[in-house]
C-alpha cells in the first residue's frame, strides 16, 4: 500500500484555502459554497457505502473461474455481450463504475471487456435511451445508441491492440 503525504492532497488543501478566503472576503458566496460541499458530500454518502456494500458481495460470492470463463481473454463476443449489458443495465454515477470495474479485473475480466463496460456505463444506459426516445423520438435514440456502441467497441478493441503486453501486464499487476 502506498504511504500517503500531504502531498498527496495538495489539490484538496488549496481548494481548502481558496473557500476560507472567499468566506472571509464575501461572506454570502462563502455561505453557498459550503452548502454546496456540504450537499454534495451528503449525496456521495448516499451512494459510495451501497456501491461499496454491492462490489465486496460480488468479490466474495461470485468465483474467479466463472468471471474469467464468461469475461476473460477468451470470452470472445460472449464477453462484449456481457460487458455492455452489465454497463448499459447499471444505475448509478459513472464513479461507481470504477470499484466495480477493479473487482472485475481482479477477478480475471480482460482489459478490453473493462473497457467496454466502462464505456458502456458512461455513454449506453437503458433509462438515458428510453427517456431520449421519448425526448428526442425514435430515429435520434437509436442512432445515438448505435454510435455509441461502435464508439465504445472501437474504443476498447484499439487501445487493447495498441497496448503493449507489458503495459497490460503492469495495469493487471497493480490490482493483484
Amino acid at each position: 500500500m502506498k504511504k500517503l503525504s500531504w502531498k498527496s492532497f495538495r489539490g484538496l488543501y488549496i481548494i481548502a484555502i481558496i473557500s476560507v478566503l472567499v468566506y472571509f472576503c464575501l461572506p454570502r458566496e462563502g455561505l453557498r459554497v459550503y452548502r454546496v460541499v456540504f450537499d454534495n458530500i451528503l449525496f456521495m454518502l448516499g451512494i459510495i457505502p451501497p456501491v461499496f456494500i454491492l462490489v465486496d458481495l460480488f468479490d466474495v460470492w461470485i468465483p474467479r473461474e466463472k468471471v474469467t470463463r464468461h469475461l476473460g481473454d477468451r470470452s470472445g463476443l460472449k464477453g462484449t455481450g456481457i460487458s455492455i449489458a452489465l454497463g448499459a443495465l447499471a444505475a448509478g454515477p459513472l464513479y461507481a463504475a470504477f470499484p466495480i470495474a477493479e473487482v472485475m479485473l481482479r477477478k480475471g475480466t480482460s482489459l478490453r471487456n473493462i473497457f467496454i463496460f466502462i464505456g458502456a456505463w458512461s455513454t449506453m444506459k437503458i433509462p438515458m435511451l428510453l427517456f431520449e426516445i421519448q425526448s428526442l423520438g425514435p430515429r435520434f435514440a437509436i442512432s445515438r445508441y448505435a454510435m455509441s456502441f461502435l464508439g465504445v467497441f472501437l474504443i476498447a478493441f484499439f487501445l487493447d491492440k495498441f497496448l503493449v503486453d507489458d503495459e497490460k501486464k503492469n495495469i493487471i499487476e497493480k490490482f493483484q
